[in-house]
């Protein structure tokens, strides 16, 4: 701090030819390499000796070996320079992703009015605003504009292919829900006619907007009626941070929000073309741990046959808070009585009885398999809008991502910052 000006510059000088051996090592000969090492030893020799003009000519010498290493050497252009950075910077932020924080897009409403999901507002397209409005609400709320005209008969069905998974009974039709790019939900229709429409929202938000879906008991297929039309927008989800580390050092805490991918969990993927689409990850809250007894005695939430006692889950469970709102609906059983797939809570009174260490002992599991598949129960705040372990079970610890870190936009929805 206190060191004269040369002093300070001569060791930058010594700190520099350091990268420069570094970085150019692979194209130097031996003979080169020896005489700027050589060179740094006596500038560091004349720094150690405060003898000023030993340092001058240590600094010349070794800008000269530098300078004469590579005579032949041509620097690279702006544009190879800046794609070297660019690259560089999409692998740091690869590696990032890959082991420590994941952003995530919640795509519906199950964790309303924790996080927000894509919303859908009715519009007619002549009310839309101009394209440099429409681009400051997309950068800004991440609002979606979309007018897309499904059926214009007037008077004729069009009919929708069944999908090939249909059992006896089920007429549910083939209608797709998936991630593009890793942020944008996009909803598939595949039509009779072999057409194949794709919109740029959730099948929830563009059922807000005018998507109508209605059965033919006659020929046993789903139609859009005539006249139909989607025409309105669409509000983004919230962004969130994803920490990948923390699980890897501590156990899951009962009562905090966390994403898991979707990987292996049967009912998710036969529940694909209903509510809420088999996205590649889901966000819910973490309601129980393996070795917990799970039932839901409406409105609340019991683990281990006692009210759950996590701050959290009681808020939900009592509607206090936030949750004391129109979304406020508390823990309930699923209801669903019609659905022909299984149900883990169907009804008030239905239990669930997650795997430990000494039941998958018990089991005969060891080793990474036993770890694996402990299991982790996961629920919506919104539950009369959420598709979780209710329909599907519990999740298994190899399919764990990580907390719910921080939201970080859109600013306006007033989730912004860390996760509760």
């Amino acid at each position: 701090m206190f060191s004269a000006r040369w002093k300070k510059e001569a060791k930058l000088l010594c700190k520099g030819a350091r990268k420069f051996l570094n970085y150019k090592r692979d194209l130097l000969t031996e003979e080169k390499i020896a005489r700027i090492q050589d060179a740094r030893a006596q500038l560091r020799a004349a720094i150690r000796d405060h003898d000023r003009e030993a340092v001058n000519a240590a600094e010349q010498l070794l800008t000269r070996s530098c300078e004469q290493a590579l005579p032949g050497y041509r620097r690279s252009g702006v544009i190879p320079e800046n794609i070297e950075v660019l690259f560089v910077a999409i692998v740091i932020a690869l590696g990032i992703r890959a082991y420590f924080v994941q952003p995530f897009r919640i795509p519906t409403g199950s964790m309303q009015p924790t996080l927000n999901g894509i919303v859908g507002h009715r519009l007619s397209g002549e009310q839309f605003p101009s394209f440099p409005v429409k681009a400051w609400q997309a950068v800004m709320n991440g609002r979606r504009y979309i007018d897309r005209e499904m059926n214009s008969s007037p008077s004729e069905r069009r009919y929708l292919l069944p999908h090939p998974d249909n059992g006896a009974g089920d007429f549910n039709a083939w209608i797709t829900e998936g991630q593009r790019l890793q942020f944008f939900t996009v909803t598939g229709l595949h039509f009779e006619d072999g057409e194949v429409i794709t919109l740029p929202a959730p099948r929830s938000a563009l059922q807000q907007i005018g998507l109508r879906i209605e059965t033919d008991y006659e020929r046993q297929l789903s139609y859009i009626p005539p006249a139909t039309r989607v025409s309105g927008y669409t509000t983004t989800g919230d962004l969130v941070l994803v920490d990948k580390v923390s699980y890897n050092f501590r156990r899951p805490r009962r009562g905090e929000v966390f994403v898991f991918d979707t990987r292996g969990i049967e009912g998710i993927h036969l529940r694909s073309q209903r509510e809420q689409g088999a996205g590649s990850h889901y966000i819910k809250r973490l309601a129980a741990l393996p070795g917990d007894k799970v039932h839901i005695e409406e409105p609340v939430l019991m683990i281990n046959d006692q009210p759950a006692s996590e701050t959290s889950l009681r808020m939900v469970g009592n509607r206090e808070g936030i949750y004391a709102g129109p979304v406020g609906v508390g823990y309930q059983p699923t209801r669903n009585y019609r659905d022909i797939l299984p149900q883990f809570i169907r009804k008030q009174g239905d239990a669930v009885h997650l795997q430990d260490r000494e039941d998958l002992l018990a089991q005969g599991r060891t080793g990474v398999d036993l770890a694996l598949q402990r299991g982790y129960f996961a629920l919506g705040d919104n539950t009369d809008n959420s598709l979780d372990s209710r329909y599907w079970g519990p999740v298994r610890e190899y399919n764990l991502v990580g907390p719910a870190l921080v939201s970080l936009w859109p600013f306006t929805t007033g989730h912004w910052g860390l996760i509760k």
